[in-house]
């Protein structure tokens, strides 16, 4: 199986009967309506141009309570940078005046919340459980057909695919993950991808899916492709947040944490990625449980991220890449999140970035940006992306997938197959990059 899961891998009888449960499961109704309790939400979108009207929005923000898609924390907001957000029914008519009161420029990018959700998923009241074969990988899944999904690539594919277990989640659910790779040789260099860290990015485990059907079915006919499943392994994990991911289809489409629960508070779940060993609980992470990025704790204190970070500690050695799949900015990132400082293998590492980018671009012609992620997008501690390089992987990158904003978190399924096209672009340059020995001209990068 190539790196060390010590008995965790999944048995064929435990698969089939697990194919099995989940073909029969039925996602509710209320899992696209959510009970109507979006209707009448808007989504503003507000571009602060100085810094007195940044503490005017902050203070506004202080006072009504909204779901901040951009950036995710109020700490964050800088003259000259997009903030979008969520506003409640009750509210929205109170921030309408209030902007126009202190003269802000602002626009409405989302008018009726409800009907965009409802629009993303086609609004379907059930959904089809097919075989692998017949899978469609152009609509959202639900955590059960995902997992229903993965038993089934993992029954067909025995030659190249292998499932394990790392853990189980607060809630009690299995973290899975899946092995792909040609079993030419045991000590395979390795690459980990995880997706949905952030229950509301949808677009995220539809891509880790994306890959691995990609990988299994191009490996016969595409000369990239084949090589470097001879000469790497793929660790993917679809759903890291399982407990999150499940309440965002059936409860709220925009929750962002896991779900554990807090002692002192009624606030449940703590940021994923802020919740890794590396400069826990500093700037852009808070220590408040009822904030989106509650840093949690402590750190590792979610069973999900502390799952994650025993198997790679463990694996380490293996592991010459690590990916962490987000939205949305359209970026790719690099380290350091929680500083402003150059990585000593700057050249490297900023080299591959802008291959991948531009491998990307090669698809349709969509930009992204990238860069250090403090510079990039924002200062963050206590980061999935931060941690993979200070524990050893040389390349840690985290990507923030489409778009820009126009759906946000509501990305039509009908982007799913340009997005993850492109995206699949860059993650194979990346992992073809890790077959060279990197060399860079010292005149571009005198520093390294």
């Amino acid at each position: 199986m190539g790196l060390d899961f010590r008995g965790c891998a999944v048995r064929c009888w435990v698969l089939l009967a697990g194919v099995i449960i989940f073909s029969d499961m039925q996602v509710p109704v209320d899992a696209y309506l959510y009970n109507n309790r979006y209707v009448g939400d808007q989504v503003f979108r507000v571009t602060p141009r100085d810094v007195t009207e940044v503490q005017v929005l902050k203070r506004m923000l202080g006072n009504i309570k909204v779901d901040l898609w951009q950036p995710n924390s109020a700490s964050l907001i800088r003259h000259n940078a997009t903030v979008d957000m969520h506003v409640k029914l009750n509210d929205t008519q109170g921030l309408h005046a209030h902007l126009k009161q202190e003269g802000i420029a602002y626009n409405v990018f989302i008018s009726n919340l409800q009907k965009e959700i409802e629009k993303q998923t086609g609004y379907r009241s059930a959904r089809r459980r097919r075989s692998e074969s017949h899978y469609d990988y152009e609509v959202y899944h639900s955590l059960e057909e995902i997992q229903s999904w993965m038993f089934e690539v993992n029954r067909t594919h025995p030659e190249i695919v292998d499932m394990f277990s790392i853990g189980t989640s607060y809630e009690g659910r299995p973290l899975y993950v899946l092995q792909i790779g040609k079993r030419s040789r045991p000590q395979k260099k390795a690459m980990w991808i995880d997706c949905g860290v952030h229950a509301r990015e949808w677009i995220g485990p539809a891509f880790c899916q994306w890959f691995v059907k990609e990988a299994i079915n191009s490996y016969q006919h595409d000369s990239v492709m084949r090589r470097l499943m001879n000469q790497l392994n793929f660790y993917i994990m679809p759903v890291l947040n399982v407990d999150g991911y499940h309440y965002s289809w059936t409860t709220d489409r925009f929750w962002r944490k896991t779900r554990s629960k807090n002692h002192k508070y009624h606030c449940r779940g703590v940021d994923a990625n802020r919740n890794w060993k590396v400069k826990w609980c500093e700037e852009g992470a808070s220590s408040h449980p009822c904030d989106d990025t509650y840093c949690g704790p402590f750190p590792e204190s979610e069973p999900e991220v502390r799952a994650v970070a025993k198997f790679l500690r463990k694996n380490k050695k293996r592991f010459k890449a690590y990916i962490s799949i987000h939205a949305y900015a359209q970026m790719l990132l690099y380290p350091y999140s929680y500083k402003y400082a150059m990585i000593p293998n700057f050249g490297c590492v900023e080299s591959a970035a802008q291959n991948a980018v531009t491998a990307l671009y090669s698809a349709y012609g969509v930009r992204y940006r990238y860069g250090p992620a403090s510079t990039t997008l924002y200062v963050s501690s206590g980061s999935s992306m931060d941690w993979a390089y200070r524990i050893g992987i040389q390349y840690a990158f985290a990507f923030e997938l489409r778009d820009t904003g126009y759906y946000g978190f509501l990305l039509p399924e009908a982007l799913i197959n340009p997005t993850c096209t492109e995206t699949l672009r860059a993650v194979k340059a990346i992992a073809t990059g890790l077959l060279k020995k990197c060399q860079v001209n010292r005149d571009v990068f005198p520093y390294i």
